[in-house]
């Protein structure tokens, strides 16, 4: 992995390409779009897009990229988690860019853009202009602007309304979410991640157009859309080809099998703790310390950061933040008899969690239902416990 990063740097320092001011296009200039498949890392399952220009007379041949940011940017993890953190336009020499994605295995396809001379170089200024120090920087958006939604964008912005957007281009809507399981497995633990940070705002049906922040829709796109009455795909070609691999992750390391563990672990240790008439304090004190940190974490998102899909996360009512609070007092060897009373409140969220999954206003993990059959057992427990009189 260390290698893999170093050679990408080395190829990206190696790959800058400088001109003075945007030159005069030829007419053996051609201008494409590339679309890239998606790799292993989770910042490249959902694809690439990109702009090629290429002009052999001049010695152009360059990629224009929207999906880069910098490292050293002061307070840069901070800046990514709260959803501030700009991401930047680099232009990059074409083959350094392609040898990237050989190198990841991931397939590259391209489709020249059927334009004029003219239509060219009003492309290749707006990208040139846009590539100026104090333009290249832009406030990045996952779902509405990222690197695939920047294309149609700059397309539009250029040639305004002689460029024409097909709304039937898709057989069927699916909401954001449906469209990042399309490329995040349900059963991993980065799909299970995104299922627990992303709220309700992202089960709408989302447009024709908001389906474009996948790099393979924008590419559906614009094989339908016309400039002046034209398609504006005038051909497309694969690039690169991606070797078939064997990518089915081990069910061992799925958070499948983990969770179904975790619950069968509960389910005994509350089984015994019932038949003996004790209680493990610390089990509890575990149960709601993890359930608050993961309720405040997703406050936080919520209310804290920019990102515009972490809100009206209904996740909060099964990872409660008082939790936290509560799991220094269940810690305790008999607590108030107030928290049999919380303990059912909590069950009752859980439920609730499950009926707005029902009608659709959130849609859950499926993982989760083993996380939330754990936990209503334990506060049953719980309830049962603190009625009994001279528990250890």
């Amino acid at each position: 992995m260390q290698l893999k990063k170093i050679l990408f740097i080395l190829l990206f320092s190696l790959s800058v390409l400088g001109f003075s001011q945007a030159p005069e296009l030829t007419p053996l200039s051609k201008i494409s779009v590339v679309t890239c498949g998606p790799g292993s890392e989770l910042y490249s399952t959902f694809g690439h897009s990109a702009i090629h220009i290429e002009d052999t007379s001049l010695g152009i041949n360059a990629i224009y990229n929207y999906g880069t940011f910098d490292f050293t940017t002061p307070n840069f993890y901070m800046k990514f988690v709260r959803g501030k953190l700009d991401y930047t336009l680099a232009r990059q020499s074409f083959p350094y860019f392609l040898k990237e994605y050989e190198y990841e295995n991931r397939w590259v396809r391209s489709q020249e853009l059927q334009l004029t001379l003219t239509e060219r170089q009003e492309l290749f200024n707006f990208l040139e202009t846009n590539y100026l120090p104090e333009n290249r920087d832009y406030k990045y958006d996952f779902f509405y602007n990222n690197c695939a939604t920047k294309i149609w964008d700059i397309l539009k912005e250029v040639y305004g309304d002689k460029l024409v957007f097909d709304k039937n281009y898709l057989k069927e809507l699916h909401t954001h979410r449906q469209l990042i399981r399309q490329k995040v497995k349900i059963n991993s633990w980065s799909g299970f991640g995104i299922d627990l940070a992303l709220g309700s705002v992202i089960d709408d049906i989302a447009t024709p157009k908001e389906h474009m922040f996948l790099p393979d829709y924008i590419m559906e796109q614009l094989d339908v859309a016309q400039l002046n009455g034209q398609p504006l795909v005038a051909k497309s070609k694969v690039l690169l080809e991606a070797n078939s691999e064997d990518s089915a992750s081990s069910f061992f390391i799925s958070p499948e099998l983990w969770l179904i563990i975790l619950l069968i672990i509960i389910l005994v240790l509350t089984y015994f703790d019932f038949k003996n008439n004790t209680r493990r304090r610390w089990l509890d004190f575990i149960l709601f310390f993890i359930t608050g940190i993961i309720g405040l974490l997703i406050v936080f998102l919520w209310f804290f950061t920019d990102h515009s899909a972490t809100a009206g996360n209904f996740n909060i009512l099964w990872a409660f933040p008082p939790n936290l609070i509560i799991a220094f007092i269940v810690a305790q060897k008999r607590g108030p008899n107030w928290i049999a009373k919380y303990a059912i409140f909590l069950a009752i969220l859980i439920v609730v969690s499950g009926i707005l999954w029902m009608f659709g206003l959130q849609l859950f993990s499926p993982l989760i239902l083993a996380i939330w059959a754990a936990l209503i057992a334990r506060y049953l427990f719980l309830f049962w416990s603190y009625h009994k009189p001279k528990i250890a």
